[in-house]
């Protein structure tokens, strides 16, 4: 009851601001716009929908890192979380007092990313349900590297590392604007260690109909998430033991 009651203060906090929240979801869709319009206006398939909206929802979901980050730095830096820790919540309890609130912001990005894509071409079909459940695992991703960020880092520094840095991994290395191929070298080799290009790569084959190619690339990000949420937990209690020392 007491890690509901953290997450219900979470809720609250996020939806506090809402301008973040607004460009959150707001540049994705610019973004989408724009590439879409570029597309209508080349004879060759640049930004085809089918393929750009599950990067775009992929490269927007890389802005829950930023929010989350900050969420867990600010209640650092103001001292709010020294004194939760005299209470019985454990250091997993707080990280999932983090995540359970962010993922239904998480989802709400993705549906609108795909809603603002159908006017764009995208078909309809159950394929997309699909795919905004394949996006989960990454969504829980990109928290988890916000969590883990803010529980090592100032806000300040948050904003660089999770707004700054990884926006621009995401977008550089996951094939959203680009094919890898073309590239290839060690930039591929890279890109294909990282999460990024296989998150994009499972929603595309799930918006696809592709089904059988979904997992090869979901185990990766599943594997990531996991990884990241567990090391968040990790260090979120060391931090827990040296601040009340």
């Amino acid at each position: 009851m007491k890690m509901l009651a953290f997450t219900s203060r979470n809720r609250k906090e996020i939806l506090r601001d809402p301008l973040n929240l607004a460009f959150g979801i707001g540049f994705p869709l610019v973004l989408l716009v724009l590439l879409s319009a570029i597309q209508a206006n080349v004879p060759v398939d640049l930004f085809k929908i089918e393929k750009l909206a599950p990067g775009i929802a992929v490269f927007g979901l890389s802005f829950i890192s930023l929010f989350s980050g900050m969420l867990i730095a600010k209640d650092r830096s103001t001292s709010f979380l020294i004194r939760l820790f005299a209470s019985p919540l454990s250091a997993s309890d707080f990280i999932l007092g983090y995540t359970i609130p962010l993922l239904p912001m998480a989802i709400v990005q993705i549906i609108i990313c795909f809603i603002a894509s159908l006017f764009l071409g995208l078909s309809a079909t159950l394929n997309l349900l699909l795919a905004l459940i394949v996006l989960i695992p990454a969504a829980v991703f990109f928290i988890a590297v916000g969590l883990l960020a803010g529980s090592l880092l100032t806000d300040k520094q948050v904003g660089g590392v999770c707004g700054a840095l990884l926006t621009n991994l995401v977008a550089w290395l996951s094939g959203t604007w680009f094919d890898l191929n073309l590239v290839g070298g060690t930039f591929k080799t890279v890109a294909d260690l990282l999460p990024f290009v296989h998150a994009v790569e499972a929603a595309r084959s799930a918006v696809a109909g592709n089904y059988a190619s979904i997992f090869p690339d979901l185990w990766w990000v599943i594997a990531y998430a996991a990884a990241f949420l567990s090391l968040a937990i990790v260090v979120f209690n060391k931090k827990m033991h040296s601040d009340t020392q």
